[in-house]
């Protein structure tokens, strides 16, 4: 299934701010609709493909939230001590035997229902065990207590046609017990993107290989699965291609046919060994391939054959940072996930920075807190896109607008922290 039209939008040479290239893709892919009904226990972090609505009141029934005595509170004086003759006992899970009468006390447990009385009305206040006293078959209760004090009412947790679950939304460890609070044992979900990952280059190995001369070990396709894991996504490792077109261009179209996605790290700079961005133009579209971003310039979207295509760049910084602020969204919106903008906080800045104007910066930092409590943001002096320990050491990225020139100490910045983005 095709997630983008083919009409290419292509944009010269023009370096493209993030936010613009993203509301062109959000125009042009269509989040894919196949869905699965999995047992809650395998709905943790998947995505919910239909809207979820209370089909039952929670509590289903006036119960206590106490241990201690359910009574009448018009038989309550409003000062000095009552003694009421207990009339019955009611535990969670069971019911009094009969209506509850007036002017009489019943011993009840947490979570136990409320008794029911004679006519429309029944006890209505629970009188908390550690307040009260037992003499002789009767409970002493002092004065004091308010009306419907440690009742919980019907429907006082979630109501019969609530809407509990939106459709899109990543479930969590309580979404999945609130759907088991209404009876369910399955929930509808999106069937996992299917994601290929590959990196390019002739110098890049897998540990635990020997390293040839001018060898590195490839960091980006771990960072990369792990990066989709996190997602959900059903990932397959393609493994590492060589400089060369033809293989490149024979990975891809093998590739288009089995999975809604396609990325690749390396390889989609102008450079004369750089052919990615030469064999996705052969296979599909290219739709741009520069964005205004530090770091992570190289960044290329398109298709092939009709399946989407991300095509990061090879400095491994600059892999995570194009693919939490730039492949993030978009794989959110094939998923079918709710699009949600990760939040930013305003922090001090505890240095001093240049930056170039209409270019998107992200910072490494990490934060400390002064006395005064107010957070500060510390950049890593080695803030290289290949520095991947920066990465490990930080808490998050300060990101700078485009229309910023320069960051003084002191001013105060927005900052994303890596909880935001699933890190």
């Amino acid at each position: 299934m095709a997630q983008l039209t083919d009409d290419c939008f292509a944009f010269g040479g023009r370096l493209i701010p993030v936010a613009e290239a993203l509301a062109e893709l959000r125009g042009r892919l269509a989040p894919l609709t196949a869905m699965e009904s999995v047992p809650l226990r395998a709905a943790l972090g998947r995505c919910l493909a239909e809207p979820l609505t209370a089909r039952l009141n929670v509590p289903p029934h006036d119960n206590s939230a106490v241990d201690g005595y359910a009574v009448y509170f018009d038989d309550l004086p409003a000062e000095g001590e009552v003694r009421l003759p207990l009339a019955g006992r009611v535990a969670a899970g069971h019911t009094l035997d009969g209506p509850a009468r007036r002017g009489t006390a019943i011993r009840i447990f947490t979570g136990a229902p409320m008794p029911s009385g004679e006519g429309n009305s029944g006890p209505d206040t629970v009188m908390m065990q550690e307040d009260c006293r037992e003499e002789d078959g009767h409970v002493v209760i002092p004065a004091g207590i308010k009306r419907g004090a440690n009742r919980r009412a019907a429907g006082e947790d979630v109501r019969q046609g609530d809407s509990l679950l939106r459709q899109g939304q990543k479930l969590r460890p309580q979404d999945i017990g609130l759907a088991a609070a209404q009876g369910l044992t399955e929930l509808p979900v999106h069937v996992p993107l299917r994601v290929a990952i590959f990196s390019t280059g002739d110098e890049v190995r897998d540990p635990p290989a020997p390293l040839p001369a001018g060898g590195i070990y490839d960091s980006n396709r771990f960072t990369l699965a792990a990066l989709l894991d996190g997602m959900g996504c059903a990932v397959t490792d393609l493994g590492i291609l060589p400089d060369d077109r033809q293989a490149i261009t024979q990975a891809l179209d093998r590739a288009a046919g089995a999975h809604d996605l396609l990325i690749t790290s390396g390889g989609v700079s102008g450079g004369e060994e750089d052919h990615v961005k030469a064999a996705v133009e052969a296979l599909g579209s290219l739709y741009f391939w520069r964005l205004a971003i530090k770091p992570g310039r190289p960044v290329a979207l398109g298709q092939v054959k009709g399946t989407a295509f991300i095509g990061l760049p090879g400095n491994p910084v600059a892999v995570m940072v194009t693919f939490l602020r730039v492949a993030r969204p978009i794989i959110e919106r094939l998923s079918g996930a709710e699009e949600s903008e990760p939040r930013l906080f305003p922090v001090l800045a505890g240095f001093d920075y240049k930056k170039k104007q209409d270019r998107r910066e992200y910072v490494r930092v990490r934060l400390e807190r002064r006395g005064d409590g107010q957070l500060v943001a510390h950049r890593f002096e080695q803030d290289g896109a290949g520095v991947l320990s920066s990465m490990v050491a930080a808490d998050g990225l300060v990101e700078l607008p485009e229309e910023a020139t320069r960051i003084a100490a002191g001013s105060v910045v927005p900052y994303l922290p890596f909880s935001e983005v699933g890190l």
